[in-house]
């Protein structure tokens, strides 16, 4: 058992994926090492992929015991440490992925079990075993191996449906995807042209435009399944493009800052410190540094 400490570290997804769209890592922890120490996650989901060995994942005030084939889906705001067991400790993998895009990938395919999952009070942990414990290692080993080539956002999408499918979710496991919630064609067209940078410096006319409907309609649906304004949405689109250049080229933040929309370096700083939390020059240096979590 552990108490919470109020100084205990809050971590930001954006620290360690440095503009990818998630991070992933292999740890090994002895059983004789301190472990992972405490910390928290503020803005992003990880699965904990047991590769061998056996730990103890403290978390909310209890032990969950995890051995090889486990997977743990550690929510925002679970406060948790691992710990290797004796004798061998524990391998694991772990990739971490934005809060908001999990949701995203739940809500557009209905997933009603996921859902519940962050209403658990310690965070969820499926037990692989067998074939179906291969498949899983296989997906995380081909997530592992991206991550370090040219990650994108549908290998995240694989994995999750790999878990999702062989934690045995109804929707996925009996080929029905809740198409009654699913996004409309016309929004789901309209925000995959957002991501040309062209389009992304037209800003809400541009996504108006590649929509064709209604101002209201445009709103209301946005806001329907993707939880912002149509301005926010985009903003959101800008950051992200803006980190991933910050981390992956060379090029001035001023340029950088015209290449997604923003009128001015300036204003592009402020928008950039409020969402991050520091300078897109300060990104930088931490994409240079690249630490591993």
């Amino acid at each position: 058992m552990y108490c919470v400490d109020v100084a205990v570290q809050e971590l930001r997804f954006a620290d360690y994926a440095l503009g990818r769209p998630f991070h992933a890592a292999v740890l090994r922890l002895g059983s004789r090492t301190t472990g992972t120490g405490v910390h928290g996650h503020a803005d992003y989901y990880e699965f904990v992929h047991v590769r061998s060995g056996h730990g103890r994942h403290q978390v909310g005030g209890q032990v969950q015991r995890l051995s090889v084939g486990d997977v743990v889906l550690v929510r925002p705001g679970d406060y948790h440490a691992l710990v290797g067991s004796s004798p061998d400790g524990i391998e694991f993998v772990n990739i971490a992925f934005s809060a908001v895009a999990w949701r995203t990938y739940v809500d557009l395919l209905g997933l009603d079990e996921p859902r519940a999952w962050d209403r658990l009070v310690l965070p969820p942990v499926f037990p692989m075993r067998g074939n179906q414990a291969a498949r899983v290692r296989a997906a995380f080993d081909r997530t592992l191996t991206v991550f370090h080539e040219q990650p994108s956002m549908l290998d995240a999408v694989r994995l999750w449906t790999a878990v999702v499918a062989a934690a045995g979710v109804p929707e996925l496991c009996s080929g029905r995807h809740g198409a009654e919630r699913m996004r409309p064609t016309w929004l789901s067209r309209a925000c995959a042209a957002m991501q040309d940078e062209e389009n992304m410096r037209g800003g809400v006319v541009c996504l108006l435009r590649l929509a064709s409907v209604s101002p209201g309609h445009l709103s209301r649906t946005v806001r329907r399944y993707y939880g912002r304004t149509p301005s926010q949405f985009v903003m959101h689109l800008r950051l992200t493009h803006a980190q991933k250049l910050l981390a992956t080229t060379t090029e001035q933040i001023t340029v950088i800052a015209h290449r997604c929309g923003f009128a001015s370096q300036s204003y592009f700083s402020r928008c950039f410190r409020a969402a991050e939390g520091c300078s897109p020059r300060e990104f930088r240096e931490r994409a240079r540094r690249a630490f591993v979590p």
